[in-house]
């Protein structure tokens, strides 16, 4: 190979690679915002793999395109092209390479993960197979927090409504509020199917397996209103079993507590059980088999 080809082929994968990292960088827009201090890990570990698989991506294309324009036959040219065996060095390389890429990638999200330090999903298989009752989700650092800790919140969900409950203020309510800056507790109860506690602006999801109690723990650092909604297909309505989590300075969630303790309880509206009935008294009777909601939960707040 003359010096011509190798310092094209070094121009061209510094290219590619510029090219890669921009991409990289660009895919941190086409998420939402990062709204707990687990997204900024997971953000970073997407944006690694979108900077791999563009550089591989467009490595492909540019030797096809290559390939294409410099190393094409003649107008008239239908011969066989040249009888060439294995190459020992190049089946080397082309398994090494996406060996070590595996491998590199592997290391990096268990690195990622083990430092987010949310193992509940895991705790929970590892349970399930030993017999035991609850998950554990383990907390990030302590630099990553502020040295108060917040109460535990019991999430139960159900089809199809998501209920919060605060133990220790003797409050239920319909949206999830929680201090900024602050480690998030929660347990997680299911009253029937399996759901999932999803918030994509917090990148963090978890299923919630019925007559199982998940423990579940984020850090927000994003003030503003969040959706919550269930990953899981747990039944005809789902789409609709969503709810607002409000992230919110301490100073404002201690007024919400202290707001929302006066308030007497009353059935909250429920999107699933309004279809539900608008339903049934417009459609026509078909004999299939459904399932109602749950009825409307009674809470403080809504």
């Amino acid at each position: 190979m003359n010096l011509g080809k190798i310092l094209l082929i070094i121009f061209g994968a510094t290219l590619l690679a510029v090219a890669s990292l921009g991409i990289g960088e660009l895919s941190y827009s086409w998420l939402p915002p990062q709204a707990t201090a687990e997204s900024l890990l997971i953000d970073d570990l997407f944006s690694f793999l979108v900077t791999l698989g563009a550089f591989i991506f467009l490595g492909v294309c540019g030797a096809l395109v290559y390939s294409i324009i410099f190393n094409r036959a003649g107008k008239y040219d239908f011969s066989d092209g040249p009888h060439i065996e294995g190459n020992l060095t190049v089946e080397v390389v082309w398994t090494a390479i996406p060996f070590v890429l595996v491998i590199w990638i592997a290391a990096y999200s268990y690195q990622i993960y083990d430092q987010m330090s949310i193992i509940g999903s895991m705790e929970h298989h590892q349970s399930m197979s030993m017999g035991m009752k609850s998950a554990i989700a383990e907390p990030l650092s302590e630099s990553s927090t502020t040295s108060e800790k917040s109460d535990k919140i019991q999430v139960i969900s159900k089809q199809w409504a998501w209920i919060f409950n605060y133990p220790e203020q003797n409050i239920s309510s319909t949206e999830l509020h929680l201090p900024v800056n602050q480690r998030a507790y929660l347990t997680l109860e299911s009253e029937d199917v399996i759901h999932g506690f999803y918030i994509p602006a917090f990148r963090v999801k978890q299923d919630v397996i019925p007559n199982e109690t998940i423990n579940f723990e984020f850090t927000p650092i994003l003030e503003g209103k969040y959706r919550l909604r269930d990953s899981q297909y747990s039944g005809t309505y789902f789409a609709a079993m969503q709810a607002d989590v409000v992230v919110e300075s301490p100073e404002k969630y201690q007024q919400w507590l202290k707001e929302a303790q006066k308030r007497k309880p009353s059935p909250a509206y429920n999107r699933a059980m309004s279809e539900y009935t608008r339903k049934s008294d417009h459609a026509i009777d078909t004999n299939w088999a459904t399932v109602k909601p749950a009825e409307p939960p009674v809470v403080n707040y809504q």
